[in-house]
């Protein structure tokens, strides 16, 4: 069977996330792989990131199960600026060995996104690039930081039900960083915390 190779922030899972995985296990084995930014040897955390890999990890298992494999391979360590530019930093070829951890054929990657759809088709991961669903984490995670403020939102709506209530036993993380400045930088179509960068 193919293996279909999810790289995405999912911060948090969305039904948008839970739609795209629902579709590549049809007829695919599904690696999903969060993206993870360390630095000494603790993951960073901040308004664009809010939520760590083992809560993103605990929304999709409690979606798909074990039906699907969750794994870190995505994961970038500080400084950041290592990885640029792409191709041409030794850096950022790990990147490719962390993610394949060993496959040499029949997989793929998949991304929404066409700017890192040609990244990673510049490393040679084989990509597919979806259509992009109308509703990003970036907008749900923006309703629920305004829910933290007060405001009176319908983030739930985007979110399935079982990933509303990790959420909101962890809400805690959504109001430290509601009003936090979110300092981030925007590099071929991905972003990286500031922080660690250089």
């Amino acid at each position: 069977m193919t293996i279909a190779i999810y790289l995405a922030h999912l911060n948090p899972v969305t039904k948008a996330h839970v739609e795209i995985i629902e579709e590549l296990k049809e007829k695919n084995e599904v690696r999903v792989m969060p993206v993870v930014f360390i630095n000494k040897d603790k993951e960073i955390n901040s308004k664009s990131f809010p939520f760590g890999f083992e809560l993103r990890k605990k929304m999709l298992q409690s979606v798909f199960g074990n039906s699907i494999s969750i794994l870190s391979n995505y994961s970038f360590y500080a400084p950041f600026a290592k990885y640029m530019p792409p191709l041409l930093s030794p850096f950022s070829w790990r990147i490719k060995k962390q993610i394949l951890g060993g496959l040499t054929d029949d997989y793929f990657t998949y991304t929404g996104d066409k700017a890192e759809g040609f990244v990673l088709k510049l490393y040679g991961l084989n990509p597919r690039v979806g259509t992009r669903k109308t509703t990003s984490a970036s907008f749900v995670k923006q309703k629920m930081f305004e829910a933290a403020l007060g405001k009176d939102t319908d983030w739930e709506n985007y979110v399935s039900p079982e990933v509303v209530k990790i959420i909101q036993e962890n809400w805690n993380i959504v109001k430290k960083y509601a009003a936090s400045k979110d300092c981030t930088y925007r590099v071929l179509g991905m972003k990286f915390p500031s922080n660690g960068f250089w």
